[in-house]
């Protein structure tokens, strides 16, 4: 799997504004309901109840907010970096400025692990994350997502 499988790029977000973490998560699953077509409020819900049972804050100010989600037919993402991080809870303590939002279908085990996987190798990548925090446009970080 690909990032370009999963995320297109208009679902490339920059400057995003956010004063919490859940008013990140909505913002987010409005976006992603737009390029899903699932109702933004059952999208917020499903990301929510999943972020309830444990941040997804990896650390080092990435966060990977996820949820299987019925009436969904494809693992569809989105990619943003924020104007000002923002606490996420993470294990590291660390507010997040660069995350990945994930929606899988409901019955999609080893396609949505699969896509987790794919998008927290990009940011393991040595540099990527750096090179995303110093990016100057969507077009820059499309390609360094992809590289």
């Amino acid at each position: 799997m690909n990032i370009a499988d999963i995320i297109s790029k208009d679902a490339v977000l920059d400057n995003v504004q956010a004063s919490n973490k859940r008013e990140l998560v909505q913002i987010l699953s409005s976006k992603i309901a737009t390029i899903s077509g699932l109702d933004e409020r059952i999208i917020f819900d499903a990301v929510w109840e999943r972020e309830n049972l444990g941040s997804t804050g990896y650390g080092d100010g990435v966060a990977f907010p996820h949820a299987r989600i019925d009436g969904l037919d494809k693992v569809s993402a989105l990619f943003a970096r924020l104007d000002e991080p923002v606490d996420f809870d993470s294990l590291d303590g660390k507010p997040v400025d660069l995350v990945f939002l994930l929606i899988s279908p409901e019955n999609s085990g080893a396609d949505h692990l699969t896509a987790l996987a794919t998008l927290s190798r990009v940011l393991k990548t040595e540099g990527a994350c750096e090179k995303l925090r110093k990016a100057h446009s969507l077009d820059e970080i499309y390609t360094i997502l992809n590289s």
